[in-house]
This record gives C-alpha cells, sequence and structure tokens, in this order.
C-alpha cells in the first residue's frame, strides 16, 4: 500500500496567483489535481511553503478515510498507438502506402503529421 512518504514525493503541479485586494491581497497555492488543496501567504514564497503543509494533511485525510489519493499524470508517450479501423479504411491505407512505396506505418504517420499539421523538428 502508498504511504504518506510515497505521495508526498510525487511532483505535483502548483498554481501560483496574486491575490486581488477584495481577495485579502497577498498570494494564493493551489494544487489542481488535490481538490480544495490550498493555502496562501503573504509572499509567494510564503504561499509555497504553506502549500506543502496543505497538501501534507489533504493526504494525510485520504489515506485515513481509505479514500484514493489522485496521483500526477507523467508525460511518457512511447510513441506506439494502437488503435481499431474499418477493414476497408485499412484496405485503402495500404494500397496508398503501397502506391508510394513506403510501409503503411510510415504512410499513416505522414498523413497524421499533415492533418494536425505537425512539422518533425
Amino acid at each position: 500500500m502508498k504511504n504518506m512518504e510515497y505521495y508526498l514525493k510525487l511532483n505535483y503541479d502548483i498554481k501560483l496567483r496574486k491575490l486581488t485586494k477584495d481577495e485579502g491581497e497577498g498570494w494564493l497555492a493551489q494544487i489542481p489535481l488535490l481538490p480544495g488543496c490550498m493555502s496562501d501567504g503573504n509572499t509567494p514564497v510564503e504561499a509555497l511553503t504553506n502549500i506543502e503543509d496543505a497538501k501534507k494533511s489533504w493526504i494525510e485525510t485520504c489515506l485515513e478515510l481509505g479514500r484514493p489519493v489522485p496521483e500526477p499524470i507523467t508525460d511518457e508517450h512511447s510513441g506506439q498507438l494502437r488503435i481499431r479501423i474499418p477493414k476497408t479504411l485499412h484496405r485503402i491505407l495500404a494500397e496508398r502506402a503501397k502506391e508510394e512505396n513506403i510501409s503503411l506505418n510510415q504512410y499513416i504517420n505522414y498523413q497524421l503529421s499533415r492533418g494536425v499539421g505537425y512539422t518533425p523538428k
């Protein structure tokens, strides 16, 4: 079972913003992935320091109540994608790839790139 130490080591995104005069001024820090987990401070540093305490309390409460603790999603894309397409589309794509004298994978990659305006770096 994952414990407090595990969750505190995770890299949660923190949103930091300056509070308006109507909001009491100062700075607000929030962890969007942990609903309601927020803290404030007179300075950005103070708000960021305080959010660590709020995060610990938020996670501790979830663990005590047996509720799941959301984990940040890492941006790990393998470059592999598996999809299901109609047989007729598969056939058309394979024929076009053959006409271009390239693999089906290269042809689909090219067409997807064109469709979203992606230019390889």
